[in-house]
């Protein structure tokens, strides 16, 4: 189920030895039980390795086997791909398929979810190439702001009579400032004020509209006309610390090549991003002629040639989409996967069905987990020094309500832990900071005290989202 937290990973610098099971193993941490669809994302993620170490000619033809997930909310079809993403450090995108209608109606234009992979990619290699120049990007700064607090000597005099008391002042200066850099590191120094030139970031404020849509005109004006805007610089006062940040900041740009960022990027996302499509099921079904559901069959059409593989315009250039894995997915509860037009089910041609959770699933969802929701909240309430712990029979209680509230109103899978140990934990976070007990122990049965009401009043339940 869904427990995402920003720790670290293996990523693509060990990906080459991680074979199928241990990739299995590595979703296994974050995801529990649905096996055979951790197979399917692993084999899938496998063949990418392989395609990689193939000829570029043959590489070339060996299109993903794109996925479609079956199975109610909540029971980890986004997570397992988000999670494949991070373990292979590729460029992730979760998209609704709700969101997009047929060209020629308003709304999302399929060809933005390509655009927004991009987007993304760009963020990522950025980042990487920050903590690349992070160190130069910190010295450089450091010298700039330096000179702000001590500005340098002018240049030596040409006569002779001058040179050793200008030695002198050197060597003088020379301490100074290294006694100024200790204490700039030390933070001594950061309540002093400077003056920075700040390069202003005054656009005009103007809009294009088109009748194809805000994102056909995605066109970078700042690129077209360079002298036009913000290259002019003011004066401006800050504290130390501030204008260290923004030296930083301003250093790690100038050291960064957005050029190959770029391309590379780009590189990325189309050998190797993942576009999870969500919600597939809510544009299954053929047209009525009427309605809202006018353009579903449009929708699907206009998915097609993406997943098949096309080029898309983007601000960066085209990008082929012929190597982007695609994973979809949907509860399939009213549709089913036939309901899809043929053309799209022949570019899923893995389908995976994801089970309904038990309460046993409950258990280990709540314990298993990296951050697993126990741990979660006895980390928040150990922030007051309170030490909370469950019984065994306690967290079956815990599963047993969850399970028992997803049967009698709608099944929402694994989320529905959230809201059950909210409800069950609601006086222990409210009262945390006056406890005087701050070791809790939560047994089974203060769990049936705290949500027995939760099960006897179903219009109450069903607010139980």
């Amino acid at each position: 189920m869904v427990f995402y937290l920003p720790e670290s990973v293996e990523t693509a610098a060990g990906l080459d030895e991680l074979t199928p099971r241990q990739i299995v193993t590595e979703l296994d941490k974050h995801v529990v039980g649905q096996p055979e669809a951790k197979r399917s994302v692993a084999v899938a993620l496998r063949n990418r390795i392989r395609r990689q170490k193939l000829s570029a000619e043959l590489a070339e033809e060996i299109l993903p086997k794109n996925i479609i997930m079956i199975g109610p909310t909540g029971v980890g079809k986004t997570e397992i791909a988000r999670r494949l993403a991070r373990l292979a450090n590729s460029p992730f995108l979760k998209v609704e398929a709700s969101r997009f209608t047929e060209v020629g109606y308003v709304g999302r234009d399929v060809e933005s979810m390509v655009r927004d992979l991009v987007e993304i990619s760009i963020d990522m290699v950025r980042e990487e190439k920050l903590e690349e120049v992070a160190e130069k990007a910190e010295q450089n700064a450091e010298e700039r702001l330096l000179d702000l607090l001590l500005p340098p000597l002018p240049p030596p005099r040409g006569d002779h009579s001058s040179t050793e008391e200008d030695e002198r002042h050197r060597e003088q200066f020379q301490r100074t400032r290294e006694k100024l850099r200790a204490q700039l590191r030390e933070g001594k120094l950061d309540d002093r004020q400077v003056e920075v030139d700040v390069r202003e970031r005054s656009f005009p404020s103007f809009e294009i509209i088109s009748s194809q849509g805000i994102e056909e005109m995605d066109i970078n004006i700042k690129d077209m006309l360079p002298g036009l805007f913000g290259q002019r610089t003011k004066k401006r006062r800050m504290r130390v610390g501030e204008a260290m940040d923004y030296l930083i900041q301003e250093e790690e740009n100038k050291l960064i090549d957005m050029d190959q960022v770029t391309r590379t990027a780009v590189e990325r996302a189309e050998q190797s991003g993942i576009i999870f499509i969500d919600e597939i099921d809510k544009i299954a079904g053929r047209e009525r002629g009427h309605g809202p559901d006018v353009s579903r069959e449009g929708v699907q059409r206009d998915i097609l040639p993406i997943v098949e593989g096309t080029t898309v315009n983007t601000r960066y250039g085209m990008v082929r989409t012929d190597h982007i894995l695609f994973v979809a997915a949907g509860a399939f509860h009213v549709s089913k996967p036939s309901d899809l037009i043929p053309e799209l089910q022949g570019r899923f041609p893995i389908r995976v069905e994801l089970h309904t959770l038990t309460v046993d699933d409950f258990i280990r969802i709540l314990t298993e987990p990296k951050s697993a929701l126990v741990k979660q909240y006895a980390a928040l309430l150990e922030t007051e020094g309170i030490k909370l712990s469950f019984s065994d029979e306690a967290l079956e209680e815990v599963a047993r309500f969850a399970a028992v509230v997803n049967e009698q109103t709608e099944n929402i899978g694994a989320r529905r832990l959230h809201t059950i140990m909210e409800k069950l934990l609601d006086e222990i976070s409210f009262e945390g900071p006056d406890l005087k007990k701050k070791i809790v122990r939560i047994e089974a049965e203060y769990v049936r005290k705290q949500l027995a009401d939760i099960v006897k009043d179903q219009d109450l339940s069903r607010y139980i989202l």
